[in-house]
């Protein structure tokens, strides 16, 4: 897969941190993070196979998580594996890194 961080920085956008930990008890971390900004990018795998992100199970602990994450404050972008190859999730991070008055 290609690495998402890297994209970034030759986009000359700011790196995300990847797998970053936002959650003080919790062993949760997010696949990308600009935690300055509160903004967070999880790559979604498995999507077409019944991973762990689309059986029950798997789906609830991530809405526990996701609502977490809101409520402390953070934006989330949900990507599938293709959306970062084929450019999209850098295309919706440049989006939600740009600020409104700037754009």
């Amino acid at each position: 897969m290609i690495d998402f961080a890297r994209q970034c920085q030759a986009l000359g956008l700011p790196v995300p941190v990847p797998e970053y930990r936002f959650h003080p008890t919790r062993k949760w971390r997010l696949d990308y993070a600009w935690p300055d900004r509160r903004l967070a990018l999880e790559v979604e795998g498995g999507i077409w196979m019944r991973g762990r992100h689309t059986r029950g199970s798997g789906f609830r602990k991530d809405m526990e998580k996701y609502n977490t994450l809101a409520i402390a404050g953070w934006r989330l972008l949900r990507v599938c594996p293709a959306d970062v190859t084929d450019g999209t999730a850098l295309t919706w991070a440049e989006q939600a890194l740009t600020p409104k008055d700037a754009a």
